[in-house]
């Protein structure tokens, strides 16, 4: 069982616990929260995640945060704060309650930057209007609805890709591609337990093999809107 799975495991405890004494009272606030459209993307390296991540964001007029922004916000105290703080109260409360579910004070530095990082990532699921990729956003999120999207190709289509668009030749591009997949896979598997190769954990997976990013992000939208076909009132 991995340290994600360890913490929602605590935290369905610690749910149970709280309806066996609050009971229909709870129910009924937990049928009350608003959840807003966004969507996930993860990636294999060289697959074109990243723009097609980017396509979306620019045709929905969503906001498009990547793996840098995020770290960058869990790792600053005050950028981290603002970014809570934009919620109002009770959106605010929420988020802060089940993070502080998730932990206790006995965990050390990586599970800290953990914490934060699911704080983040649970703020910018509840505001919406976003297209987060990277860093287990789906397993983080998953209980706040959005689309997840899962971005795939063939090993040596991904190292093509990547040769061709970034400068490396192609024995340059099979060794970034191998590094940054294997790191990817060990972030998921060391905080999740999850492969995130595995095609259950998505709403979408794409194959760019064949398809150019403008089309891939043209399917995405259309799964996007048929999932949140009032998602323009959140925009």
């Amino acid at each position: 069982m991995g340290l994600f799975d360890k913490l929602i495991f605590n935290q369905v405890k610690r749910r149970e616990l709280v309806l066996q004494q609050e009971g229909p009272k709870v129910e009924a606030v937990a049928k009350k929260i608003k959840l807003r459209p966004f969507i996930t993307i993860s990636r294999e390296s060289g697959s074109g995640g990243t723009p097609i991540a980017k396509l979306v964001a620019k045709k929905l007029k969503f906001k498009f945060y990547n793996k840098k922004f995020i770290d960058l916000i869990a790792k600053e105290t005050q950028k981290r704060k603002a970014l809570i703080e934009s919620l109002d109260e009770k959106d605010r409360g929420m988020v802060e309650d089940i993070v502080q579910s998730f932990f206790n004070p006995d965990y050390v530095a990586g599970e800290t930057y953990f914490k934060h990082l699911c704080r983040v990532m649970m703020t910018l699921a509840k505001k919406g209007s976003c297209v987060i990729i990277g860093r287990g956003a789906n397993f983080i999120t998953s209980d706040y609805g959005g689309l997840h999207v899962r971005i795939v190709a063939p090993f040596l289509v991904r190292a093509g890709y990547t040769a061709q668009y970034e400068g490396y030749t192609i024995y340059e591009a099979r060794e970034r591609m191998q590094k940054f997949d294997k790191e990817r896979k060990d972030f998921i598997k060391e905080y999740f337990g999850k492969d995130p190769s595995n095609a259950n954990y998505y709403d979408l997976v794409i194959n760019t093999a064949e398809l150019k990013p403008e089309i891939a992000a043209e399917v995405i939208l259309t799964a996007f809107k048929k999932k949140f076909p009032d998602w323009k009132k959140y925009r």
